[in-house]
């Protein structure tokens, strides 16, 4: 069904993908395991299964090309918001001067969902192993709090109990996010706490500590561990978590289709884990690693305050502050690296999806990085364009999109432009109320102290020749 009217494209609950796609098979080097931070070595999916879900775990290790999506879920996906629609954004475009068939934007619309982001794609899919596996308790840690309303929401609907660790930095800006994860039944705490070793090793340090994702995985991962009914949900990052985000971009792919786009020439995203990018930009990547379309462009967005992959290096890392989780290949700043209070928050984390890491390295695609400003000052200007306020987060991808357009316009190029719209900003006031009244700074870590970081001696060496 194509709405002509307002350039919406949308799809029948029957037309929701059946399988989510596995890009493990096809990477252009092969992914590197997990480790055990004890004695160096890969974890068994024996050691994993009593940290996430068992059927997660299966799908984290899984090279079976498509994973069927149950059809309990699909229901589920259908019953409340998905298929998401697809817009074409006709109202920035003529803001930007580029009205007509020359250049045109698309945006994937993920705000639509009940939580008001992309995550629910994910954590309601947690949430239904857990369930099915008899586990009683879903803890995890939340940036900016979509991921946790994302999981409160999905335990809801599965009676389970959900413990969430919010960054204090986050939990103080945003109010309304942890207002609404109450309302799913959740308990919330805001990071570090001193419910926890790990948190209070931090407060200890600083009692008015910001709080990273490094430290409150730190503490779900500890809080988790406390019973054999509980279990580890994690939002972003993992390979399960991106695989299960294919869906946008499955959905978007047969959306472009319905209007004679067979690609588009250029998809945006921003990254601070990758699940939103990765989940848009996977089907996709898959066609251009197997040679069916060579030219198409990807760029992920970083904040210039937390560039874990645009300043960071690929090597070894924990995932967690404490040292206390797996340690992981990918793009790092350091797990001690404590990143600046922007509103961001949910793309402050240390690190970025393994899977996204490789496609880096092997330069299959690009990453960008801007200053919060520009970011919020483009929010603003969507929102003007389009009548949606943008996430901080989603608004990385929007600048990066009106920059790609405008670069576009400039050299008389026909280009198809693809971003993923991967959150609303209705609880993100504060941050343009800044940003109005002249108030927000720019962050941006000097390069030797993020050396400092990844030189320290807390930093793991793996030996790879032993697996």
């Amino acid at each position: 069904m194509i709405d002509n009217f307002n350039g919406r494209i949308l799809l029948q609950p029957n037309e929701i993908p059946k399988n989510w796609i596995n890009i493990l098979p096809d990477l252009p080097s092969s992914m590197t395991p997990l480790i055990n931070p004890m004695d160096g070595k890969p974890i068994p999916p024996e050691m994993a299964f009593a940290i996430f879900p068992k059927e997660c775990v299966m799908q984290e290790f899984s090279l079976e090309p498509f994973i069927p999506i149950p059809k309990d879920l699909r229901e589920i996906f259908a019953r409340t918001y998905r298929p998401s629609p697809l817009h074409r954004a006709l109202g920035l475009e003529r803001d930007l001067g580029i009205e007509g068939d020359r250049i045109k934007i698309f945006y994937k619309n993920e705000s639509c969902s009940p939580t008001g982001s992309h995550k629910p794609n994910t954590a309601i899919t947690q949430a239904y192993y857990a369930k099915k596996e008899g586990t009683e308790e879903l803890v995890t840690e939340t940036g900016a709090g979509q991921w946790g309303s994302a999981l409160a929401y999905g335990c809801n609907l599965y009676r389970l109990k959900c413990i969430v660790y919010m960054v204090r930095a986050s939990f103080i800006q945003k109010p309304g996010r942890t207002i609404l994860m109450r309302a799913f039944n959740a308990e919330v705490h805001a990071s570090p706490s001193n419910l926890t070793e790990s948190g209070n090793k931090f407060l200890q340090k600083d009692p008015k500590h910001p709080g990273s994702l490094g430290i409150a995985i730190s503490e779900a991962l500890e809080h988790s561990m406390r019973s054999d009914k509980a279990r580890y949900s994690l939002g972003s990052v993992v390979n399960f978590v991106l695989l299960h985000q294919t869906i946008i971009g499955q959905e978007a792919k047969i959306q472009l289709a319905k209007v004679g786009i067979k690609k588009p020439d250029i998809i945006i995203g921003c990254m601070g884990g990758g699940s939103n990018f990765g989940g848009l930009m996977i089907p996709f990547m898959k066609d251009k690693l197997n040679g069916t379309t060579p030219d198409m462009e990807f760029i992920g967005v970083e904040p210039r305050a937390c560039p874990s992959v645009c300043k960071g290096e690929y090597r070894w890392d924990f995932g967690d502050s404490s040292m206390k989780g797996p340690i992981v290949k990918m793009y790092t700043l350091g797990h001690t690296f404590v990143p600046s209070p922007i509103h961001a928050g949910g793309l402050r984390y240390h690190g970025m999806a393994p899977i996204i890491s490789i496609l880096y390295k092997n330069k299959f695609l690009n990453t960008v990085m801007h200053h919060q400003t520009e970011v919020i000052n483009a929010g603003i200007q969507f929102a003007r364009a389009e009548g949606i306020l943008p996430a901080p987060e989603t608004a990385h991808a929007i600048q990066e999109t009106i920059n790609q357009a405008l670069k576009a316009k400039e050299n008389n190029e026909k280009k198809v432009i693809l971003f993923n719209f991967s959150g609303h900003g209705f609880f993100d006031l504060l941050a343009y109320k800044e940003f109005m009244a002249g108030n927000l700074k720019e962050f941006e870590l000097p390069t030797n102290e993020i050396q400092r970081n990844l030189d320290s001696e807390e930093m793991p060496i793996i030996d790879e020749t032993k697996f």
